[in-house]
């Protein structure tokens, strides 16, 4: 019972983190409008970076991730990432009718590994509340954290493919103008993210 108790706490709190808006969230949007299956795709990304984390914050890595040198590298190099991915979203705007054949291939899985590995939000939830679950997981044994670490990738990988379905279905009824009004904002929404990781990042500097 007290498992069971846990796993519905592990739900709701992950469902709280997962729908917060964000770099992937964006992500899922923009490229859902060429692929239904983008959501899926960058869950699996998402996930390669995600199960390893896990692991090894148990094991001590949150200390690092807490750490300001890693907040500022991180901040730096995911703001960077963050403002090339969205010019080459707007770029791309240009170029619409090549974009369907780049989105069904590894082009969402890779954006899943780089935009949640190099999110130092994503990184700091997973080094606090994030430690706390994997912590209490463990205490209930091996197969205790597994089913943790599942069902907390599950609602990653429900969200993200709802975003990218409703993305698709929104761009396939109303066209490919409303596809581009998406892309736009999408666009918009990771160079605004990037901008603040970037200042975030430089702040961190002048506090050293």
């Amino acid at each position: 019972m007290e498992l069971l108790l846990f796993l519905s706490q592990v739900f709701i709190i992950s469902l709280s983190g997962v729908m917060a808006p964000g770099p992937v969230t964006a992500a899922a949007i923009a490229m859902g409008t060429r692929s239904r299956f983008a959501g899926a795709l960058i869950a699996v990304g998402h996930g390669i970076i995600e199960f390893p984390l896990m692991i090894l914050i148990v094991l001590g890595m949150d200390k690092i991730l807490k750490s300001t040198g890693t907040q500022i590298v991180i901040g730096l190099a995911g703001g960077l990432f963050l403002l090339i991915m969205a010019i080459q979203m707007l770029n791309s705007l240009r170029h619409t009718e090549d974009q369907p054949a780049k989105a069904t291939k590894g082009e969402p899985v890779v954006a899943g590994i780089i935009l949640s590995g190099s999110n130092p939000y994503f990184l700091l939830w997973w080094a606090t509340v994030g430690l706390a679950l994997a912590t209490t997981a463990r205490s209930f044994g091996v197969w205790a954290f597994v089913l943790f670490a599942v069902l907390h990738w599950l609602c990653d990988l429900a969200w993200l493919c709802a975003l990218s379905w409703a993305s698709f279905k929104g761009s396939v009824l109303l066209g490919p103008i409303v596809q581009r009004i998406v892309l736009v904002i999408c666009s918009v929404a990771l160079l605004a993210f990037g901008i603040f990781f970037v200042y975030r990042a430089t702040r961190l500097i002048n506090v050293i």
